[in-house]
């Protein structure tokens, strides 16, 4: 197989009280699974098989939806276990903190505006906070696709992610989109996010 359903970090329970075990189990045992196993499938036999996650969604409007669909699910989900922590919250610092600030003018001006992206992304989508080369932007994208693929409106590599497909939050917080976002903040690793930044 290509590519494995990646270990956690932390238990399922870490994140709580923001996201709670069993969301988290399912999640990943289940969600994160399919589209780890959907994708091998769909690549299997091709010459895909013997490339990155970031090279197949580079060029990923030359090939099926299983593969766009099945790898934003994989690339994506990664990415949003690795940026959170039971340790998390607080604010960011450095570099990073300071661009954030000279691009949004605040961290307070930029949680909104990513809180705002993550709420009105209509259906099933994610936010991103994206490093696009020229500085930082906000973004969301809808279903599995994410700032890497080539038919992006916004590309570059993404350094913070928030999955609001409702298996995301739907056991905890029901249809209240807006109070899992606001919980969430409280679970992001910013040192994760600024070594991101850094690379």
């Amino acid at each position: 197989m290509a590519f494995k359903l990646p270990e956690l970090r932390y238990g399922y329970d870490a994140l709580e009280p923001y996201i709670d075990a069993r969301t988290m189990e399912i999640h990943h045992t289940k969600h994160h699974a399919a589209y780890t196993n959907n994708l091998n499938t769909a690549i299997d036999g091709t010459k895909l098989a013997d490339l990155t996650i970031e090279e197949i969604l580079k060029d990923v409007s030359g090939y099926t939806a299983a593969v766009r669909n099945n790898g934003g699910g994989y690339y994506n989900h990664r990415l949003f276990w690795e940026i959170m922590s039971g340790n998390g919250g607080s604010r960011p610092e450095g570099e990073l903190l300071k661009a954030i600030n000279d691009t949004f003018g605040s961290f307070e001006n930029f949680k909104l505006e990513f809180s705002t992206a993550a709420a009105t992304r209509f259906g099933s989508g994610w936010a991103w906070l994206v490093n696009t080369g020229n500085g930082l932007k906000v973004s969301s994208t809808p279903n599995q696709d994410n700032p890497l693929m080539d038919l992006a409106e916004v590309k570059g590599t993404p350094i913070l992610a928030l999955d609001v497909w409702e298996h995301a939050y739907y056991l905890r917080y029901q249809n209240r989109r807006p109070e899992y976002i606001e919980a969430w903040w409280n679970v992001v690793d910013w040192k994760e996010v600024a070594k991101r930044f850094g690379r």
